[in-house]
């Protein structure tokens, strides 16, 4: 009697503690795993029902690969210069010597603005760099310079890759920082105390630990770029064809109103924001065996 109380008692424990998961599980299958399902299943449907491969073969049309080769190259765009100036930013609040209260802040600030997107973010660029914004009147009335004439324009391939870095470098930098506090002063007092100099340091010790941190940034702020659409749609509508606006297009409706070749679109965002997340868990796993 005296073993089977606690074992009964234990197992009740832990079958309550199974009970506390319960909402992730059921908020993971209604809003993650069931509508994955249906997309991945009308992709191969057509409006009967049907089993057909056409709405897959509708993807090599030039006008939605064009689409994904603008959103590639936006979100490898903002991802790089996010991942760049994010490390950069990184590196300043880790290593780089400042006063106290300017780590906390900027930290506070980019998981505030990490979140910031949608239609606020895409007003927000409007009314500072559109043609109108504060900034663009301010450098025109002050300094002669009009950005306009320059060539550069808020609606379009590089002002959507501007207004992304908002919220990627943030993001980057939340990433980026306990990878930079994984790098042990133990290592680089050993780098020195052999004679290595700072640069044999950085390429021979810091950057190959570091490594598998960056690619893994890079990959998921390319992925969070290349599923972004509010921001998109606000900013640029639809002159700027990109698969999230062409894919809103087609469930909505627009032109021509064909939602199964919206599912294989959304398959096709499903495999390639899935094989960039999968990467970068990898590359995750690799680095943490640094900061154990």
């Amino acid at each position: 009697m005296t073993v089977r109380g606690p074992a009964r008692w234990q197992g009740a424990r832990l079958s309550w503690g199974w009970l506390g998961t319960v909402p992730f599980f059921a908020f993971a299958i209604l809003f993650l795993i069931a509508p994955t399902a249906y997309l991945v299943v009308g992709a191969f449907q057509d409006a009967t029902g049907a089993f057909t491969l056409d709405n897959l073969a509708g993807l090599f049309s030039p006008d939605i690969v064009a689409a994904y080769r603008i959103s590639i190259e936006v979100s490898v765009a903002s991802a790089g210069l996010g991942a760049v100036i994010g490390f950069f930013l990184a590196y300043a609040i880790v290593h780089g010597g400042l006063p106290g209260w300017i780590r906390p802040t900027i930290v506070t600030f980019s998981g505030v603005a990490s979140n910031f997107a949608g239609i606020p973010l895409a007003f927000a660029f409007l009314a500072t760099l559109g043609r109108l914004g504060l900034v663009t009147l301010f450098l025109r009335d002050t300094f002669g310079i009009n950005i306009y004439r320059m060539g550069f324009n808020v609606v379009s391939f590089w002002g959507l890759t501007v207004t992304y870095m908002y919220f990627q470098i943030p993001l980057m930098v939340l990433i980026i920082v306990p990878a930079l506090d994984g790098l042990k002063r133990e290592w680089r007092e050993a780098a020195l105390i052999l004679g290595a100099t700072k640069r044999q340091y950085w390429t021979n010790v810091a950057l190959p630990v570091l490594l598998p941190s960056l690619l893994g940034c890079f990959l998921l702020l390319f992925a969070n770029a290349f599923g972004a659409v509010a921001t998109a749609y606000a900013l640029t509508g639809s002159s700027l064809n990109i698969v999230p606006i062409l894919l809103y297009a087609q469930i909505r409706g627009d032109v021509l109103y064909n939602p199964n070749l919206g599912y294989a679109l959304a398959f096709g965002m499903i495999l390639i924001t899935g094989c960039s997340n999968l990467l970068y868990i990898v590359l995750r796993m690799r680095a943490e065996r640094w900061q154990r």
